[in-house]
């Protein structure tokens, strides 16, 4: 196929700002999906997406188009997600593409997320275009916007186009813009094969289903290739591509994207980012492929009971082929016996992980409380990597210090609400960094904080605060030195280790408080007292008990001796204190749900 007739291009924004509206709009101008088979939101598959009304795994798909100057275009959309927890998906999709379509709200205008986003797409050297999208909307202001894309963003003002995914207007345009602006694929055929695996997926009759990006070559059934990066060999048995329904294609040209199946039944031998060659005639090199992300926030998964545990097994294998960015590793606790220490981008896609797992393979689970990844110096010069409270060291004469993962945020917001932000980020333990003025009404806030106090919900404070206007964007800065403690929780003198956590010292008094209150309210009444403390070490730093339910032994005696009533008070205490000793506690799911919030 001629190269020349090709665009690979993506749609990158802001979570919220219109992109899977916008690859609607194009399939349906396009003629990609006739009227009987679309829907809404056509590019996300899993029904989750469709729900929450987010894209959550990036998706490609092949689209043909009449130009006005007579030629049929070829234009590979990739789609992507927009919420800072999934960079990774986008990072990936940039990495196949020649140039985005950088889409901007017109009444929100530019974001944190924009502004990362468009600095991801320039690393790959890509032609952007600017669309303003909701247009049609009641409190657009697409010249207050057009002016931020170029105070901010400095992108060309001639490239910028307006337009509302919703109506279809600008559609057109945009359709055109991609065709004259963004360059067609560079390589060439005759090369030795190098294709990037950008995405994949599993299917219980063809295996593993890997998407790639032909950079050099092509790729025809029944090849032999090799993956670069663990030398394996397999035969091609199919390719084809996505318009959106897989559809089988003799070859993959250079230039082009789609899919293949070679017939892969280990999910692990898919690598994101690798290269494929032709084994009979390899490339001297790989692809630069892209950069890889580190989990941010680990969690322990648990079934609620635990022979779903070899089910349990399985899914978080068949999940890491769609998500790369998922780690897992197993574990044991003495309440949840056999589970898994999983690492997550975000507390979204730890949210979206559970349930996944809970939904597409019908499991029952309870999560401990997450947190970042620690460090702990020793005596001996050993750096101890610590993202679980059990491995907290259980010597502290042995260690000379902690450290705790930071982070640069940057906070984009309305000037008006800049005293509350700061307000936020000073109570968070941040240390405020700069303050730069973008326009006349929006801020850009630099603050260095400590990761554990931005996972859990400093991203929905800045929006509440700011009615919606806010946005973050972070990147890690290192480690720094820090006074952690491990602080834990017990339920009758036994420690419940699904709800211990790492906390600074200063913060640990106020969190044991909070979590005993919440354990209070949660934690169903029994026949024998319950009490629930927190403690750090052997200090107990807060305490409260549910009191016992009480049965009316003495309900039978009419009238006759107290002696009577004393022994069956007697009786029924010395069994209440037995139960107490041997009773085991059911700790409901939202009581561990609960503490994921404090």
């Amino acid at each position: 196929m001629n190269k020349q007739l090709i665009r690979n291009f993506s749609i990158i924004a802001h979570i919220d700002h219109g992109k899977s509206t916008l690859a609607d709009r194009l399939l349906q101008y396009t003629g990609t999906v006739n009227t009987r088979e679309f829907h809404d939101q056509m590019l996300d598959s899993m029904e989750l997406e469709r729900e929450r009304g987010i894209t959550i795994k990036a998706s490609a798909v092949r689209l043909s188009y009449k130009a006005d100057d007579g030629l049929t275009y070829i234009l590979n959309l990739i789609d992507t997600p927009g919420h800072v927890d999934f960079t990774y998906e986008v990072s990936k999709s940039l990495a196949a593409c020649e140039g985005a379509l950088l889409v901007v709200d017109a009444s929100q205008g530019v974001e944190a997320q924009t502004v990362a986003n468009l600095y991801m797409a320039m690393e790959h050297n890509l032609k952007i275009i600017p669309v303003i999208n909701k247009i049609d909307m009641v409190g657009a202001n697409p010249e207050r916007v057009k002016n931020q894309i170029l105070e901010i963003l400095k992108l060309d003002p001639e490239d910028i186009i307006l337009a509302s995914a919703k109506e279809g207007i600008g559609t057109k345009e945009i359709l055109e813009s991609i065709i004259q602006k963004i360059p067609s694929p560079q390589g060439e055929t005759e090369s030795p094969l190098q294709a990037l695996i950008f995405d994949s997926t599993f299917d219980v009759y063809k295996g593993a289903i890997s998407y790639v990006r032909v950079v050099n070559g092509c790729l025809k059934p029944d090849m032999k290739i090799k993956m670069m990066s663990s030398g394996r060999v397999y035969e091609v048995e199919e390719t084809g591509v996505l318009i959106p329904k897989a559809t089988k294609v003799e070859k993959l040209d250079c230039g082009e994207v789609g899919y293949l199946t070679c017939n892969i039944k280990e999910v692990k031998n898919i690598l994101i980012g690798d290269t494929i060659t032709d084994a009979a005639n390899p490339a001297k090199e790989a692809l630069p492929g892209y950069r890889e992300f580190q989990p941010m926030v680990f969690c322990g998964i648990y079934p609620v009971n635990n022979k779903d545990f070899s089910q349990l097994r399985q899914a978080v294998e068949k999940l890491r082929l769609n998500d790369a960015s998922f780690v897992y590793e197993p574990e044991t606790s003495s309440q949840a016996g056999y589970g898994f220490r999983c690492g997550f981008l975000g507390l979204l896609h730890m949210e979206i992980v559970q349930e996944r797992l809970e939904r597409e393979y019908d499991l029952n689970l309870i999560l401990t409380v997450p947190n970042v990844v620690y460090r702990a110096e020793t005596k001996q010069g050993e750096i101890l990597e610590l993202d679980s409270p059990a491995k907290f060291p259980k010597n502290l004469q042995d260690v000379i210090g902690f450290q705790e993962p930071f982070i640069r945020a940057f906070i984009m917001l309305p000037a008006q609400n800049m005293g509350e932000i700061m307000e936020l980020a000073q109570s968070r333990r941040g240390k405020y960094l700069s303050t730069e003025y973008l326009s006349q009404d929006t801020v850009k806030l630099v603050y260095e904080l400590p990761l554990a106090e931005v996972i859990v919900d400093f991203y929905d404070r800045i929006k509440s605060l700011t009615r919606g206007y806010g946005s973050l964007d972070y990147e890690l800065k290192g480690f720094q030195p820090s006074k952690l403690v491990k602080l834990d929780i017990l339920i009758n003198g036994k420690v419940c280790d699904a709800l211990s956590s790492i906390v600074h010292k200063d913060k640990a008094q106020a969190k044991g408080r909070k979590l005993v209150e919440k354990m209070k309210e949660l934690i169903p009444r029994q026949l024998f007292e319950v009490i629930i403390q927190a403690a750090i070490g052997t200090q107990i730093i807060a305490r409260e008990s549910v009191r016992p339910l009480k049965k009316h032994v003495t309900g039978k005696c009419y009238g006759g001796d107290i002696t009577r009533k004393r022994k069956l008070w007697e009786k029924q205490k010395a069994g209440k204190k037995r139960m107490k000793q041997f009773g085991n506690i059911q700790i409901p799911q939202e009581a561990f749900m609960a503490a994921l919030k404090i």
